[in-house]
């Protein structure tokens, strides 16, 4: 048996450093096996010899299995795992790796998560052991889950093709100029801007300053020193003489920038605005009307958020106190011989702020308003927020008193004033629907929904105000609750059918296209157009429903009308803004079997066209792959502008009939028709004129060299079975002949007598 040792290591010398490197071994070991897991790396060990297999809990991690988790199956089996795609790839890059090749140590593919989505996968392998022969018997390497940095890179692609794509589209050149070398890189697209054909890419930076315009040359070298020394942005628009003489107008941009280098670099970008430029004088007047509409149905976009049942954010009563209180009010109010007010308080514009600034901002906006009506209020009345921007407030007052009205105008003042945010300043205001009641059968939710309806009459009239309810009211709102029940029954009996104006070529006045136009044929009051019954549809939103049975409808009178021998070049549909932001949209229109080129989609200009969501862009991709065109209607009174067209690119845009109405009064209206004809016509789009409602009309058109004219002048809408005999007829060129001929005779007659 041997003996203890009291001191083991004076007895081995060896001792001391045997432990010692097992120790380290093992914290060796364990600092590799920390840094594998804290690497995110799934280590795997091929031992063909052995024929044994490893796969390191964090490989298993990766793939939606337990760590513990036995990994079954064989190689065909995984292979199944990989994409289709991959697959031949995988199975060549695995037999290369196991031969040891270096070109393939590292490759990339995906494979199918437990959950059933793809992950791209990093694999880093190499061989470790052969045999006696030179075969590959060990293979040892470690996977990563790389999904988040291919999604990045596919983002960043994407991105930098839209880029490219903007633009191109948008026909805009960029530079890149180095301060300290005096040296400019054009674009392909900046030297076609400024007619240097043939010119290199890397040029000295005076041949943009030999190009400027004379008389503009000192003004704008000026300000570009100016912008140098200070290294503040450039903006500018100036003139320029093009390579091949052409005088152009060039807006400009750019900002400074240190490259990676430390290198002062200005990049920018130019683009040709000469005909905007020389558009712009004559269309000041329809821009400012355009933006003056702009504004208002911006303010119009604000909707309602759902009742909350508590309201965290301001601390007010919700609606479910503002139910009990209700019961409260009523009784004191009847007991004391009081009258209850209700004042419907609904928040003007925030739904721009929430959409601008973010939801932060609107919780700063929806807790400022909550103080301004704490405030502004007593302390015995009520205050409660019953959904995201309404509120409600509760007053017992003399039955005679005035100061409810006095209230309404000051929460109104207060909510007006701006309220600095994060260094904007952010405004919106209130519209107040007011009611009041007294007596002995006071009923407080009667009285509460008085106040909705008062409401509702305040922003109709054109929000920012208050309004106190009366009976009318209520008689309004059955009016429209009935109206409504009566479109959904004749929706369900195909009430709802199309008429159609036809269109003509204003040159020729032949037969050019025909818009359908919806109508209702209301059992009881007949023929119904949409000013009668639009409105409630858009609040039941039905619209895209109304819209998509007259396009059936209009597809099915097409083909009568060709069985019949008529050739109508193009049918015209209105289509509403939510059925063109419907995500299945692309499936209905897929299930109708539209020929191509023979529809088109009219868009109302007052959707906005600038800031198109994905949505809608993804629509519109797909109605031109349908073969579909699009036309902008009732032109110049919405949200349209020159880079909306540039970027939709329609086929056709509708002038409104606004703008036609006055043409042969006004010459003022004649130069603004004519502009926007020239815009369509530099940028290939038809255009129509609607609202043609005299000889006189048709003539101006024709001069102003309009494409297409429509209008009571040349015919009335219709029913389907009523164009194949008007085209026949043709009685319209008669009408025009005829119109033309007297208007000729009284000139005629004017200038004799003029003569005497």
């Amino acid at each position: 048996m041997p003996v203890k040792k009291a001191h083991p290591e004076a007895d081995d010398p060896h001792g001391d450093a045997a432990a010692a490197d097992g120790s380290d071994l093992a914290e060796r070991e364990g600092r590799w096996n920390y840094a594998l897991v804290g690497s995110d790396l799934g280590v795997w060990d091929h031992n063909y010899r052995l024929d044994r297999k490893y796969y390191s809990p964090t490989w298993k991690t990766m793939r939606g299995m337990a760590p513990d988790e036995e990994v079954a199956g064989d190689y065909d089996a995984w292979l199944q795992l990989v994409h289709p795609d991959d697959r031949d790839f995988i199975a060549h890059a695995i037999d290369r790796q196991n031969a040891g090749d270096p070109d393939y140590q590292i490759f990339e593919y995906r494979e199918r998560h437990r959950d059933g989505h793809w992950i791209w996968i990093e694999c880093r392998g190499a061989c470790v052991e052969w045999d006696e022969a030179g075969v590959p018997t060990r293979v040892v390497g470690t996977d990563t889950d790389i999904t988040a940095r291919k999604q990045a890179e596919e983002t960043l692609s994407r991105l930098s093709r839209r880029l490219d794509l903007a633009l191109e589209i948008s026909r805009i050149g960029v530079f890149e100029a180095d301060i300290e070398e005096d040296m400019v890189e054009w674009d392909d697209r900046l030297i076609a801007i400024y007619g240097l054909k043939g010119a290199a890419r890397r040029i000295a930076g005076d041949v943009w300053a030999k190009s400027l315009h004379p008389d503009d040359r000192e003004r704008v070298l000026g300000l570009a020193d100016r912008s140098v020394e200070s290294g503040s942005d450039f903006q500018q628009e100036y003139r320029i003489i093009r390579g091949d003489g052409l005088e152009r107008v060039i807006r400009a941009r750019s900002a400074f920038f240190i490259d990676g280098n430390g290198h002062r670099k200005l990049i920018g970008a130019n683009w040709d605005v000469t005909e905007e430029v020389r558009l712009r004088d004559e269309l000041q007047r329809a821009k400012d009307l355009a933006e003056a509409r702009n504004h208002e149905l911006e303010a119009a976009k604000e909707s309602i958020e759902h009742l909350a049942l508590h309201d965290y954010l301001t601390g007010l009563p919700n609606g479910r106190y503002l139910d009990k209180m209700l019961d409260d009010r009523s009784a004191e109010c009847r007991a004391k011989g009081l009258a209850l007010a209700i004042l419907h308080i609904d928040l003007d514009r925030f739904k721009q702020i929430n959409d601008t600034l973010g939801h932060r901002a609107g919780d700063a906006m929806l807790k400022h308003a909550a103080g301004v009506l704490r405030n502004s209020v007593r302390a015995a009345d009520f205050v409660a927020r019953i959904g995201g921007d309404e509120f409600v407030i509760l007053c017992a007052v003399d039955a005679a008193s005035k100061k409810i009205a006095s209230l309404a105008e000051r929460v109104i003042r207060e909510l007006r004033k701006p309220v600095r945010y994060e260094g904007h300043d952010c405004r919106f205001g209130a519209s107040i629907g007011i009611a009041v009641d007294s007596g002995p059968k006071l009923d407080a939710k009667q009285i509460l929904l008085d106040a909705d309806i008062a409401l509702y009459r305040a922003k109709g009239l054109g929000r920012n105000r208050f309004e106190f309810f009366s009976a009318s009211d209520r008689r309004d709102v059955v009016s429209a609750k009935q109206l409504a029940d009566e479109i959904l029954i004749g929706l369900e009996r195909n009430e709802f059918v199309p008429f159609y104006q036809l269109q003509f070529d204003a040159r020729t006045l032949d037969v050019a296209g025909v818009e359908t136009l919806a109508r209702w044929q209301h059992p009881v009051h007949g023929l119904l157009t949409p000013d009668r019954f639009l409105a409630i549809a858009e609040d039941l939103d039905v619209v895209s429903t109304i819209d998509a049975l007259i396009l059936e409808r209009a597809l099915a009178d097409r083909s009568a009308w060709i069985k019949d021998g008529l050739s109508v070049p193009k049918i015209s549909v209105n289509v509403s803004a939510r059925r063109i932001a419907d995500p299945d949209l692309g499936k209905k229109l897929r299930a109708l079997k539209i020929p191509p080129g023979s529809i088109s989609f009219e868009l109302l200009e007052s959707i906005s066209l600038d800031d198109c969501d994905e949505a809608v862009a993804a629509n519109l991709k797909k109605l031109r792959k349908f073969g579909i065109d699009i036309q902008i209607d009732d032109f110049g009174t919405g949200h349209a502008s020159i880079v909306s067209l540039l970027r939709l690119s329609p086929k056709t845009l509708k002038i409104d009939r606004e703008l036609i109405r006055m043409l042969p009064q006004s010459a003022e209206q004649r130069k603004l028709v004519g502009s926007i004809i020239d815009i369509g016509r530099s940028l290939d789009i038809l255009v129509i004129a609607e609202g043609v409602e005299t000889a006189e009309h048709v003539r101006i058109l024709e001069e102003l060299d309009c494409d297409m004219l429509q209008g009571y002048a040349l015919a009335r809408p219709m029913p389907a079975m009523q164009i194949p005999s008007f085209i026949r007829a043709g009685s319209w060129r008669h009408r025009q002949t005829a119109a033309r001929a007297l208007q000729t005779q009284l000139r005629r007659a004017l200038r004799s007598r003029a003569a005497k």
